[in-house]
């Protein structure tokens, strides 16, 4: 069983790689994989597989593509200060859930 906490990062944010072989490494977020608790990032973790020849790809060959990391190895990056940062919670009155950057205060997406 995973326990999966809550994502503070979803599709199409701007992340940075805090460890791993692609520490500092930035990237968008391609997809987000809540049930176990993984994002795939443009550009980082870029794995070789291996496929057959098909009706589609008659050559064959190696593809490369990017595999999931965890959620807890990105940072998300604010759009104002142009930092990595840790994401509060807000709620606005009319009942809407705003995530804000930590460091300067602007919501984010």
């Amino acid at each position: 069983m995973v326990v999966v906490g809550k994502l503070s990062v979803r599709k199409g944010d701007q992340v940075v790689v805090i460890t791993g072989k692609d520490a500092g490494k930035r990237g968008k977020i391609i997809e987000v994989i809540p049930g176990r608790d993984k994002v795939i990032v443009e550009g980082v973790n870029v794995v070789k597989r291996h496929s057959r020849p098909t009706r589609k790809l008659p050559q064959g060959g190696i593809q490369e593509k990017e595999a999931p990391i965890s959620r807890s190895n990105v940072m998300l990056i604010c759009t104002r200060c142009h930092k990595p940062t840790k994401v509060a919670q807000s709620v606005l009155e009319d009942g809407d859930k705003v995530r804000l950057c930590k460091k300067c205060g602007e919501a984010l997406g």
